[in-house]
Order: C-alpha cells, then sequence, then structure tokens
C-alpha cells in the first residue's frame, strides 16, 4: 500500500506517515468489531479493514502521557503474542517497568501467594483476546488497562485503546518503539533508540 490509498496529511504525527505504511500499523482484519468501528478508516477491496492512522498517532501520545504519569516500575506490559514479545519487553525495560511475555501465569495479579505476584498500577496489553486473563485479573483490582487493539477486538474493558495492527512484526515493534520515545520524553528524557532497536530478527 503506498501513501496514495490513504489521502491524508498527519499533522505534527510522531513518525511520516509513510514509516507508520511500511510498518503495515493500519492494516487491520477482515473482522471488525461494533468497538472498533470508529477506528477504521475503510475497508480494502480484499476485504480487509484499514485503521485511521491519525487516531493511531493521537492514541500513542495519549497513552504515553498516561502510563507517564505512573511510577516506572508499577507499569505492566503483557503480551502472549510471539511478535509482540520482544518489542513490548524492550519497552518495559527502557522506561523501567515490568513485562511478561508468554504465558501469562493466573492469578499473577490477585493472588498474593503466587510466586509471580505483582502489584502494577497500569497495564499494557497487546492484543485483549490473547490477553484475556490478564485484563479479567486488572478489571478485578481497579487497575487501569491501555490496549493494543486491532478491527476484531471487543474493547469492553480496555480504558485507552491504541487502534493498531497487533498481530504484525512490524507494526507491534513499531507501536511499542513510539510508546517508549514518547513515555520517555513526557519524563523528560531523550532517547536515542530507533524503531530498528524493537525489531525481532527473523
Amino acid at each position: 500500500m503506498n501513501s496514495n490509498e490513504i489521502d491524508i496529511e498527519l499533522k505534527e504525527s510522531l513518525v511520516p506517515v509513510e514509516e507508520y505504511l511500511a510498518a503495515g500499523v493500519h492494516i487491520g482484519t477482515q473482522q471488525k468489531s461494533k468497538d472498533m468501528m470508529k477506528f477504521i478508516y475503510r475497508v480494502r477491496g480484499d476485504g480487509l479493514y484499514i485503521l485511521d492512522i491519525q487516531q493511531t498517532d493521537n492514541r500513542i501520545k495519549t497513552a504515553a502521557e498516561f502510563i507517564a504519569k505512573f511510577p516506572a516500575p508499577k507499569v505492566l506490559v503483557v503480551t502472549s503474542r510471539q511478535y509482540g514479545q520482544y518489542p513490548a519487553k524492550k519497552f518495559a525495560e527502557t522506561i523501567g517497568g515490568m513485562s511478561k511475555v508468554g504465558r501469562f501465569i493466573p492469578g499473577m495479579l490477585t493472588n498474593q501467594v503466587t510466586a509471580d505476584y505483582v502489584e502494577p498500577e497500569v497495564v499494557v496489553v497487546t492484543d485483549p483476546i490473547g490477553d484475556a486473563q490478564v485484563i479479567q485479573e486488572a478489571v478485578q483490582c481497579g487497575i487501569p488497562i491501555v490496549a493494543l487493539c486491532d478491527t476484531n477486538n471487543i474493547t469492553k474493558y480496555v480504558d485507552l485503546v491504541i487502534p493498531t495492527n497487533n498481530k504484525g512484526r512490524k507494526a507491534l515493534s513499531m507501536v511499542y518503539y513510539l510508546l517508549t520515545r514518547e513515555v520517555l520524553n513526557a519524563r523528560g528524557i531523550v532517547t536515542s533508540l530507533t524503531y530498528e532497536d524493537f525489531e525481532v530478527e527473523l
């Protein structure tokens, strides 16, 4: 897809629109949920729903400002998605937060006798479907949830939605890179990290 297919100019965007497009951040699935309709720009000829990059860009900024308000060690990022694991971990390490990648151990937020028990003040999830267990526990504990949501996600328990392709390797690297950069910016820290630093080796 080239930038002519999305005829928008992003005002003061975090990266040029071409970089979002190259990473496939806008490419959704062939399903759409009622919750995500407001973030959908159009449907492509092959049936894939295309997300509105302007909204993605705005939501990354909003989410970063929100996350930056919490003490760094109290930020927990979770992903069961294979392609999300490296960039999510990198995000947590760089901002000084916690990460749980791979299988989420039930009770991690609710059962104090569990070895993995943690008490985050905000949770970031990569996909509300794959990360349903942590969402359920965060809701029980009253912990706010920031989630990367694709066109097919239900956002009922999500406090802050970042509309994005949450399945693609490059898209996840891009979103976690920008979140990291903007959280650090909000704390007055300049980073020399680049998008490539968040890309997992294939």
